[in-house]
């Protein structure tokens, strides 16, 4: 039987049934497909590209209260009935672990129709090999035009997917989801002396007229290699940073790791016990929203099944909620909230970022960050940077070789301004954001 022709929803609620006479006593199980291609161009010609399809179905069981989960790949029945008995037999050795116990029937189910989270772009299903090389090569036409006769090499890319997935629970719960994706970007390097400036763009969205122009990504890119000719340290200290929408979701994820139920739970959470107080600027607010429409991490339920809503995280920076899935908040003994988060949506200010940089007399914007670490049990984190070092709103000096570095919740209480720029193009919808005293190491 073809991946096409396969009943997804038959086969997981026959894997279920079966599992179920083999002797577990609850039953999760998960079965997904999903294809994507990807072209990659450089010099003229195509130098790379690749179709994928996949499926593969994961299997969660309790039985005699001993928890287990396996994936597989191969789902021919005469090998997934192998599969599932040995997995119901290896369940035996474990220590018992009750916590894992699904959730009640009553607290599944959809936040909203896939109608309204519009993730499917119906044309990816009548995309063709040509239109995707020719897109392709049109953002590589378009980036080789706008180059000078300082290139040394670009390369530009294209690629989409789609996938589709169901999830039947034993306890009576069964739905499916499915969405498409599209994905574009090219960088360019140039010559100066012995270095090797270079710099990129990519987006991502969910349908693809969402995706700005190849004019669009093809001017940004070669902007952003040239703004980085003759990029340097400058002097360490303590300088505004000014985070292009791009890039703040990197510093506001860092809040993602210490809101985690196995966090708190295991106690290595600089967040635990905050719970409305205040831990950062009254500026900042961040709600997450599943229920988006065209969102990057938009979801009808969480992975425990749970019903996805909107919830408030931060609230005039006040701390309104963790992430605390259903096995953590039976080891804490708390009410569960959800597992995991999904779209995070920054409440936007009233002014653009040209507007805010021009009004400091000088600051660093962070373009993109460079490896580093981070502590969800003390906060601190280091990253390098590239960036650019402004006065008045004027690029006076491109910026390399430099760290950032500080505590996430003393940056957190050090936000001055919030854009109103958003950045539709990723899970975190963030603009520019603005932050004072920031600590950078330079020379």
């Amino acid at each position: 039987m073809s991946g096409e022709e396969l009943d997804l929803m038959a086969l997981a609620q026959q894997v279920v049934k079966r599992t179920e006479e083999l002797g577990a006593q609850e039953v999760s199980v998960s079965i997904s497909r999903g294809s994507h291609v990807s072209i990659q161009r450089r010099e003229g010609k195509v130098e790379q590209a690749t179709e994928a399809t996949t499926r593969g179905l994961v299997v969660s069981l309790l039985a005699n209260d001993r928890y287990t989960s396996n994936a597989t790949s191969d789902l021919r029945p005469e090998a997934l009935d192998h599969f599932l008995k040995r997995c119901v037999d290896a369940a035996r050795w474990l220590e018992p672990d009750p916590n894992r116990r699904l959730a009640d029937r009553a607290a599944t189910g959809r936040g909203v129709s896939e109608a309204t989270l519009d993730q499917d772009d119906p044309t990816w299903r009548t995309r063709t090999a040509s239109e995707r090389g020719a897109w392709c090569e049109s953002l590589e036409s378009a980036v080789l035009a706008r180059s000078g006769p300082d290139r040394i090499s670009s390369s530009a890319w294209v690629g989409d997917g789609r996938s589709e997935a169901v999830r039947v629970l034993s306890n009576g719960f069964a739905d499916r989801t499915a969405g498409a994706w599209f994905s574009i970007g090219a960088d360019l390097t140039l010559a100066e002396g012995d270095k090797r400036p270079e710099g990129g763009a990519h987006y991502a969205a969910r349908h693809l007229t969402d995706l700005p122009s190849v004019e669009r990504i093809s001017e940004e890119v070669v902007s952003r290699a040239r703004e980085r000719i003759g990029s340097r340290p400058i002097a360490s200290g303590k300088y505004p940073m000014l985070l292009e929408n791009r890039t703040a979701g990197r510093v506001l994820g860092l809040l993602a790791g210490p809101l985690s139920g196995s966090a708190l739970h295991e106690g290595r959470s600089c967040l635990a016990d905050r719970l409305g107080t205040r831990i950062a600027s009254p500026l900042l607010d961040i709600v997450d929203d599943p229920t988006l429409p065209r969102g990057m991490a938009s979801r009808p339920w969480d992975g425990d099944c749970l019903v996805a809503r909107p919830r408030t995280v931060i609230e005039d920076g006040v701390l309104r909620t963790y992430y605390v899935g259903l096995y953590h908040s039976r080891k804490m003994g708390v009410e569960p909230t959800t597992a995991g988060r999904s779209n995070w949506v920054v409440r936007p200010g009233t002014r653009p970022y040209d507007q805010i940089a021009a009004d400091l007399d000088r600051c660093i914007v962070v373009t993109s960050f460079l490896g580093g670490s981070s502590n969800a049990a003390t906060g601190d984190f280091s990253f390098g940077i590239r960036g650019l070092l402004l006065e008045k709103g004027q690029v006076v000096q491109s910026l390399a070789e430099m760290n950032v570095t500080g505590n996430l919740l003393q940056l957190m209480e050090q936000l001055v301004e919030v854009g109103n720029d958003p950045w539709t193009f990723a899970s975190t919808r963030s603009p520019s954001m603005l932050w004072q005293d920031v600590q950078f190491s330079g020379l």
